[in-house]
């Protein structure tokens, strides 16, 4: 097996060198082009000082060029951060004073602040990525002096105003991600993977990217998510399968339907959180393709997975494990310092090669959650099905505490969801005049639907328990998402809005 990124790289193009690799607007690239872009801007990165250990903080936007950069820095033994693209000024500049690299890599075509915010940020200034990729360098060969446990990729997981959370990832996680995730999605040399995921998290690179590689596919990067001309772009390029992540796939079905929405070349999507076998079943038909469900995080990309053959609806799946190595993944759930029974809820926490070493410069934030057995606590609130397999809950910050009883966000927006004219929804815990929390729900619905909060709220009732039932319901025309397509949940209003249905106080005057 690979144990780091050039490795894996390097016996791809050792083996396959002509094949088609990279596909990207009319661009092709095939895999020993591709390394060479590499080696082209590793020779000017080097020129530029930057070696093993050094930090490249790049505005990684979905574009070619920003891969090859990746590629580069790997080769080079340095050290990856990717921020945002869309990111203001204030953001790139906190997140510049957190990491301190040794330099920072962008576009020219850059509003004036973040210009200035990453030439004061990189400790050689700011380079410009076309640049780079346009030096006429000498192209550096061999695999580099990178290390399996060295680390990689410093992910930011959260906003880069104040001190973002950034996951150290290594090498071997990116290998292992790599090595595994064909074998988990059934990817083969035949396949064209295609992802509109972004290249600042994890997913695309060490899925998609990486994975394609290990794989000895093709990949085709599309510059974001369009869900007018997905389905489009899968024809264009004769894509076989697809990565999605959050809302993606429910975007995608309230697109209008047509006749010819299963004439696609999909075969299958990789997707989490799993949704409902009914909804399952739905998206597949009208869309001629079968999903397999996972879950995963920054802090590590082995997590869980539905096993080869196998459909358990509505479940996370069971520990990832490598095709050659065996058993390298193990999952226990825990709540107040017990391993919980089948049947049972609990903190689901993981322990394998390819779990993050550590938040980059924050021990104490660390030691909270890299546990010294080397488990690692994820914040998740799963059910141990009993069968190897998970089902999630919610996240354990995010728990509800009515009445005296928690209360799974998770549970009460699957139910809403439910309801046919409602597109989207988000649960939060709002201050009541008691003690505890009240629970608001905010709902996305269909265009052209009346303003039917009650009814909502009397479907929700129908099928949850009495203090599970959201107090209040606010209608809006969308709900914010972060660049992975999660819900932005810290930005939906926790006190009283004008455009709220108070039901408590509805009921009372009533």
């Amino acid at each position: 097996m690979a144990l780091t990124i050039p490795e894996l790289v390097d016996a791809a193009v050792s083996e396959v060198p002509d094949k088609e690799w990279l596909l990207y607007g009319d661009l092709t690239y095939t895999y020993r082009a591709a390394r060479l872009q590499a080696g082209r801007a590793a020779s000017a990165l080097a020129e530029l000082g930057v070696g093993r250990g050094d930090l490249v903080l790049a505005t990684a936007s979905n574009r070619p060029e920003y891969l090859f950069l990746w590629l580069a820095v790997m080769y080079l033994g340095g050290i990856f951060v990717p921020a945002d693209p869309r990111a203001s000024g204030a953001e790139l500049a906190g997140l510049a004073r957190q990491a301190a690299p040794a330099l920072a890599v962008s576009d020219r075509e850059l509003p004036a602040e973040v210009a200035e915010a990453l030439e004061r940020a990189g400790g050689r200034g700011i380079a410009y990525v076309d640049d780079l990729l346009a030096s006429d360098s000498p192209t550096a060969t061999g695999p580099g002096p990178s290390q399996p446990d060295d680390p990689a990729v410093l992910i930011p997981t959260s906003g880069t105003t104040g001190r973002s959370k950034l996951v150290t990832q290594t090498q071997r996680a990116y290998a292992m991600a790599a090595e595994g995730f064909p074998w988990w999605l059934e990817l083969t040399a035949d396949d064209r993977l295609m992802t509109s995921l972004p290249l600042f998290h994890i997913n695309a690179p060490a899925y998609s990217v990486l994975g394609s590689i290990a794989a000895r596919a093709s990949l085709v990067l599309l510059p974001g998510f369009s869900a007018s001309t997905f389905i489009d772009s899968a024809r264009r390029y004769e894509a076989t399968e697809f990565n999605a992540i959050g809302a993606m796939i429910e975007i995608l079905m309230r697109q209008p339907e047509r006749p010819s929405d299963a004439d696609n070349p999909l075969r299958l999507c990789y997707t989490g959180p799993s949704p409902t076998e009914e909804r399952q079943l739905a998206i597949e038909r009208r869309f001629g393709l079968r999903i397999v469900c996972g879950y995963a995080l920054s802090e590590t990309p082995y997590g869980l997975v539905w096993s080869r053959g196998e459909r358990p609806y509505g479940t996370l799946g069971s520990p990832r494990q490598h095709p050659t190595l065996g058993r390298v993944n193990e999952a226990r759930l825990v709540r107040d310092g017990q391993q919980v029974d089948a049947g049972e809820v609990g903190e689901l926490q993981l322990r394998n090669p390819a779990v993050m070493k550590g938040y980059w410069g924050m021990p104490a934030e660390t030691s909270r959650v890299l546990l010294p057995e080397g488990w690692l606590r994820t914040g998740d609130l799963v059910r141990d099905n009993g069968d190897a397999t998970y089902t999630f809950v919610g996240r354990e910050k995010e728990v509800i505490r009515r009445r005296g009883e928690n209360v799974a966000p998770a549970e009460i927006e699957e139910v809403l969801m439910l309801h046919p004219d409602v597109v989207e929804a988000a649960v939060i815990g709002v201050p009541s005049e008691l003690t505890e929390e009240e629970i608001k729900a905010f709902v996305v619905v269909r265009d052209g639907t009346e303003d039917n909060l009650a009814d909502i709220r009397e479907w929700a009732a129908g099928r949850l328990t009495r203090f599970k039932v959201p107090r209040y319901l606010e209608r809006v025309a969308e709900l914010p998402h972060t660049a992975t397509g999660r819900v932005a949940k810290h930005r939906l209003a926790r006190e009283r809005t004008e455009r709220e249905l108070d039901f408590d106080a509805r009921d009372a005057r009533a």
